[in-house]
């Protein structure tokens, strides 16, 4: 594994039943069954910016014992945006119907009002927050031409390591 820079992201597993979930919500988007379920960015101070249910908190990242790193070449300019943009985002509220826009995008069902929500809301799940901070910065990893935030952790698995 890469030593994270500041403006990576990683990607961890979550123990437990709330793991098992997010993992079930994954493979339902399409996404297969894979073990990574959190993400979160890497800061310039050697903490991380990750998304909770009680908001987006400042942590540390020793926490977590298996970590997969982003390999997207950023310049220096780009790592500094993204931790300006990821460090706005304390206190971001989480939202797990974030969950349900995602699976409702994959399955084309017409419920424009949740998409709109989602993108809209300033509710964020984990790798929506990767994902935004990355936009802001002008990094855009996806080229399918979805909305900013319709992206889950395991979405993110082929920027790593």
């Amino acid at each position: 594994m890469k030593d994270p820079l500041p403006g990576d992201f990683g990607l961890t597993s979550i123990p437990g039943g709330v793991g098992f979930l997010i993992r079930v919500g994954q493979w339902l988007n399409g996404n297969g069954f894979k073990n990574y379920e959190h993400a979160f960015v890497y800061l310039d101070d050697g903490t991380i910016l990750e998304a909770m249910p009680g908001g987006a908190i400042i942590s540390d990242p020793a926490k977590y014992a298996s970590v997969r790193v982003s390999t997207v070449v950023l310049t220096a300019e780009q790592r500094a945006d993204i931790v300006k943009y990821a460090r706005e985002l304390v206190g971001v509220p989480y939202s797990f119907l974030d969950y349900f826009a995602i699976a409702a995008k994959r399955f084309h069902l017409p419920v424009p009002f949740l998409t709109a929500r989602v993108v809209k809301s300033g509710h964020m799940i984990c790798s929506q927050i990767v994902d935004y901070a990355d936009s802001m910065a002008g990094v855009h990893l996806f080229k399918d031409g979805r909305l900013p935030n319709l992206v889950t952790p395991a979405e993110l698995i082929p920027f790593t390591e």
